[in-house]
């Protein structure tokens, strides 16, 4: 399976998908720690992948969403964006409402 089919799976298949460096419990950079912290504060189930075991969807998820760093999150298959726009979303109490929209779908 290529990069490509690989992404647009795992988006489809899981509600909230996080593109990520590490792990959910050992994040592997301070910016994927933060929405991991962000999503665990909102109480969200996410699947999450490490991109650094694979290349190929490392650098296609980058061109998959045309946005060029990691992570990537990911709700009901609409791209939501990375640390910064997280972060202000949940601050704003705008993520909080789209997590609750992928619980409901």
């Amino acid at each position: 399976m290529d990069a490509k089919t690989q992404i647009e799976t795992m988006i489809k298949e899981n509600p909230i998908m996080l593109f990520m460096k590490g792990e959910k419990d050992m994040p592997m950079c301070g910016f994927s720690a933060q929405v991991v912290k962000i999503m665990n504060l909102c109480g969200a189930e996410f699947t999450s992948f490490n991109v650094l075991d694979d290349d190929g969807v490392r650098e296609g998820i980058k061109e998959f969403s045309n946005w060029p760093t990691i992570p990537q999150l990911y709700v009901n298959g609409e791209f939501i964006g990375g640390c910064d726009i997280c972060t202000e979303m949940y601050g704003d109490g705008e993520l909080q409402e789209v997590l609750e929209g992928a619980k409901a779908a």
